[in-house]
């Protein structure tokens, strides 16, 4: 990105492509790395309260919000996007920009595979905090939160 708005800016010099590309890249950062994020229990989160709660509570908080909350949008999502990812491999879309990078329909495959990742990774959260639940003990690694 510095090297983009520092030839634009700064030399006058601009290419489509180039800007796309920076784009893509962002793009598949995100979307394929949503999952591991999950996983890792980096995501973002307001824990005044969570924190200090136990080992069960938090299991119940998570397997609620995963159930409740994350299974139900991704499903939405994945189902949303079918026809508009459908439609752009049909076309074998690519940019509308002149100059532009073409694949655009890989770029939008993304959303789908975005949505079996992370409901794959909320099936497997639900799972330990399931056990957690259950009076399993977990590995500290699995443990959620």
């Amino acid at each position: 990105m510095f090297t983009i708005v520092l030839l634009r800016y700064g030399f006058n010099l601009g290419w489509i492509a180039m800007q796309e590309s920076a784009m893509y890249l962002h793009a598949a950062v995100f979307m394929l790395g949503c999952a591991h994020t999950l996983k890792a229990d980096e995501h973002v989160r307001v824990d005044i309260f969570y924190r200090n709660w136990s080992a069960k509570t938090r299991a119940m908080i998570d397997l609620a919000g995963a159930l409740f909350l994350l299974l139900p949008v991704n499903i939405f999502i994945f189902f949303m996007s079918w026809d508009y990812v459908a439609t752009s491999w049909r076309l074998l879309e690519d940019s509308p920009e002149a100059g532009g990078l073409p694949l655009v329909f890989l770029l939008k495959s993304l959303i789908p595979l975005f949505c079996l990742t992370m409901s794959l990774q909320a099936l497997a959260q639900s799972w330990i905090n399931w056990r957690v639940l259950g009076g399993s003990s977990l590995p500290s690694s699995q443990e959620p939160g």
